[in-house]
């Protein structure tokens, strides 16, 4: 026999998600987003109204504020209103000098929406009379296969 004991289990109290995904090992990565996303929410209401939607915070990178933006104009509009964030930042404990923007207009590509136009009757008809003449016989008799057999040799 051995001596080696089996562990007791825990209380049956379940741990909230967060709770658990922050007590892992990987819990920097998370904690860092999570600082990230409430510093955004104490810098956003220093953004102009007209830019805030349109740029977010990515990092802090050493004395740098890394936004992302939707495109150049927004980056010369960040560019702009950066004394204010320099100034914001630095009276809630942070040793940022400069903000830089980085701009990924694929963070902003919207679906198409333009609405799907039906085929007119003129068009229905034209596309028929083109599959007609396609399945027409050929002079052999066989219906006209066009470019199954291109590049083919009969042997």
């Amino acid at each position: 026999m051995s001596d080696s004991k089996s562990k007791p289990r825990r209380a049956g109290i379940a741990q909230p998600a967060l709770q658990a995904a922050l007590t892992d090992a990987a819990t920097d990565p998370v904690r860092r987003a999570m600082w990230l996303d409430a510093l955004e929410q104490q810098l956003r209401p220093c953004l102009p109204p007209a830019l805030a939607p349109h740029c977010r915070l990515a990092n802090v990178a050493g004395k740098r504020l890394v936004f992302i933006v939707d495109s150049p104009v927004w980056n010369a509009r960040l560019r702009l209103a950066a004394p204010e964030l320099i100034n914001v930042a630095q009276s809630i404990g942070l040793a940022v000098t400069e903000v830089t923007a980085k701009t990924s207009p694929a963070s902003v590509i919207k679906p198409a929406q333009n609405p799907v136009v039906p085929v007119s009757e003129a068009s229905r008809k034209g596309l028929q009379a083109a599959l007609d003449l396609l399945s027409e016989p050929d002079s052999a008799g066989t219906p006209a296969d066009r470019g199954s057999h291109r590049g083919r040799r009969k042997n």
